[in-house]
């Protein structure tokens, strides 16, 4: 196994260097013009491509062969976009704005979200299946399926779903599970998809990505009482109109706020077996809970 022993980039830089190269990566792999091509590029586009960063920076972090890692980059995105295009859907949360521009049902029509959805999940595995991904792929093919399915992200939207017609507004504990699921999941599995790849220990990113899904999911949960629909690029205030529990509802604003910090704090911490290479994880943390979308 291969590691660095230098600082990368800096939050910032390496941010928008992982948006460029996964845009590029999404042109060059889905260059179709038909219809189903456009909305699948449309899902995708216009995110923060958080979880596109954190698998090039942990496969950064261990030496991982970038185009290997430029591959994982956009499976992720394309998993987190059909997630967020199926949530969309009036069935499901049923909104009119994601990323600051119409949800794809709203663009085109149900179907068609249905379809891009189903197509860039299946394109996300596609894209892990390559030899360039070396001998552990399988692993991190395996745990993809396991974050997204039946008992990672399906699961957590299940319960999301069941909450909003439940008699009692859920516990601390049962929000914290169910978001552990439904967000956690795939943070975690970007934040350890170079470790896995490289075959090293994932204890500490694991460590990591446990606390900053936590704490970006309180941070959400903050903007959706303080934020400006313009910039968060989404419906805000859903939450307490129908009378959802939150974080927020739960431990109040401020107390909220401090346990996101707390949280932070604690992903922080679980990369100083890093040292200075794990600064630029470390600037992602502060990132998801000062963020304005």
């Amino acid at each position: 196994m291969t590691t660095v022993d230098a600082p990368g980039l800096g939050f910032a830089a390496a941010m928008q260097q992982a948006q460029g190269q996964i845009s590029q990566h999404l042109t060059l792999r889905l260059a179709g013009e038909d219809p189903l091509h456009q909305a699948m590029r449309y899902a995708v586009r216009g995110g923060k491509m958080l979880r596109g960063f954190l698998v090039l920076e942990s496969a950064r972090l261990h030496g991982v062969d970038p185009k290997a890692a430029l591959d994982a980059a956009l499976a992720i995105e394309c998993l987190h976009a059909y997630s967020l295009v199926h949530d969309d859907l009036p069935c499901m949360d049923d909104d009119d704005l994601r990323r600051g521009q119409p949800t794809l049902h709203r663009k085109w029509d149900e179907a068609m979200a249905v379809l891009a959805g189903d197509s860039l999940q299946s394109l996300a595995f596609e894209l892990l299946a390559t030899p360039d991904l070396g001998p552990h792929a399988l692993a991190l093919i395996r745990g993809l399926a396991q974050s997204a399915g039946k008992g990672g992200m399906v699961s957590g939207q299940m319960l999301d779903i069941a909450a909003e017609t439940a008699t009692k507004p859920l516990t601390l504990d049962e929000i914290t599970r169910l978001q552990a699921r439904k967000t956690g999941c795939l943070i975690q599995w970007a934040a350890t998809a170079g470790a896995v790849l490289a075959g090293a220990d994932c204890t500490p990113l694991r460590h990591y990505a446990t606390a900053l899904g936590l704490a970006f999911q309180i941070a959400d949960d903050i903007l959706d009482v303080e934020g400006d629909a313009a910039k968060v690029g989404k419906a805000v205030r859903k939450d307490a109109k129908a009378g959802k529990a939150t974080f927020v509802s739960l431990l109040g604003l401020e107390p909220a706020k401090q346990r996101a910090r707390d949280l932070a704090d604690e992903a922080c911490a679980a990369l100083a077996p890093y040292g200075a290479t794990g600064e630029t994880l470390k600037q992602a943390a502060r990132f998801v809970i000062a963020r304005d979308s």
